[in-house]
């Protein structure tokens, strides 16, 4: 049974419609559904029929720190650009936590209304990925070559 992909995820935020506008005015996504308590949110480019739910709490309690639970959701966007987009975005909403090269990836981490981590992340090209093993297993890095 080969998995293709996330197809939606499904969050309890404190408030629906509070996290749905930041989704919404931040992250440029659409409401499709709305419901007293539930949001339903297409992302710009997507095709499926929602891909983040967003359920408020019966009992808006936090969840201690150190739970087991989520710890983030990625999205992927096609270009530089794009990720330079959000990035001034989530900067503006006073949201971006983060970023990060992993290599294989370029990352923005954020945070929305209620606390919930999510990545934003632009896939680098297979083709330019640099090989680590063409430098050999024990060649120190920079920061090992300079003096104390």
């Amino acid at each position: 049974m080969p998995i293709r992909g996330l197809n939606h995820a499904v969050l309890w935020v404190r408030d629906a419609a509070r996290s749905c506008a930041f989704y919404v005015d931040v992250l440029g996504f659409r409401a499709v559904h709305t419901s007293d308590r539930a949001v339903f949110l297409q992302a710009p480019d997507s095709h499926n029929d929602h891909d983040l739910g967003l359920f408020t709490l019966p009992d808006a309690t936090a969840a201690p720190s150190g739970s087991v639970g989520l710890y983030h959701l990625a999205w992927e966007v096609p270009t530089l650009a794009d990720l330079q987009t959000y990035l001034d975005a989530l900067t503006a909403a006073g949201a971006l936590v983060g970023s990060t090269d992993h290599g294989t990836t370029k990352a923005l981490y954020a945070k929305d209304p209620d606390g919930l981590e999510f990545e934003i992340c632009w896939l680098v090209p297979q083709a330019q990925i640099t090989d680590i093993s063409r430098f050999g297993a024990d060649t120190p890095g920079e920061s090992a070559r300079i003096p104390a």
